[in-house]
């Protein structure tokens, strides 16, 4: 079991199942909530946008786990044949592992979780939710949420869809699975910002409202 060290990056290897993911872990001290990251197709735990939005969350006082949902070998796999970056339902058992391994961390069982998803790991982190009702928000960049298929109805946990105003066709699959929640939700378009918020300033008013959201909603009693 890792030794957690407040306020430093940890390198961490998490138990999933069968397999070892890598990933980075960071815990404020006196921290109000624990937020994982699934990422999407051909991203990893290095990604530079979601890196900058947990540094942002750190700031406010909220835990990060940004880790790859695929092992090593599986994403040299994924490279050539796409076979699990379009896999819903593996990638969000994943997320669930990692979940369920924080609960033997003392020290962080205490904390509401919540999940960050883009791109294909928003639909991923939206199943999880569905299946673990302990999750307490979720945030999607960017994010395919209509790959989660028909759970969505059923997610309890406080969602909010950030897209790029220039986004068209993810705009209007957000809208279509926005209509199919009936939890507490939002949808924020940046405008002018394209699908990776590469735009000046873009990427601070992710981070921006994402960390508004978490604060709200983690920090809520349980």
């Amino acid at each position: 079991m890792h030794n957690i060290s407040f306020d430093q990056n940890q390198i961490i290897n998490i138990a999933c199942q069968d397999s070892r993911l890598n990933g980075i872990m960071y815990v404020p001290k006196d921290a109000i909530g624990i937020v994982l990251f699934a990422h999407g197709s051909a991203s990893s735990h290095l990604s530079p946008r979601n890196q900058f939005v947990a540094t942002i969350l750190n700031q406010a006082k909220i835990a990060t786990l940004l880790f790859d949902l695929l092992t090593p070998d599986e994403e040299i796999i994924d490279q050539d044949t796409m076979e699990f970056r379009f896999d819903i339902e593996f990638l969000a058992a994943r997320l669930l592992g990692a979940t369920y391994w924080l609960s033997d961390i003392t020290i962080l069982k205490s904390l509401n979780i919540g999940y960050f998803g883009a791109s294909t790991g928003a639909a991923a982190a939206l199943l999880a939710a569905a299946q673990n009702k302990e999750i307490k928000a979720i945030v999607s960049r960017g994010g395919r949420p209509d790959l989660a298929g028909n759970i969505l109805p059923s997610i309890t946990a406080p969602t909010l869809f950030i897209v790029g105003g220039e986004d068209e066709l993810v705009i209007e699959l957000n809208k279509q699975a926005y209509s199919q929640l009936t939890c507490i939700k939002q949808l924020e378009v940046i405008t002018g910002a394209t699908h990776l918020f590469e735009e000046p300033g873009a990427l601070e008013q992710v981070a921006q409202l994402t960390t508004s959201w978490f604060q709200q909603y983690l920090s809520m009693a349980t």
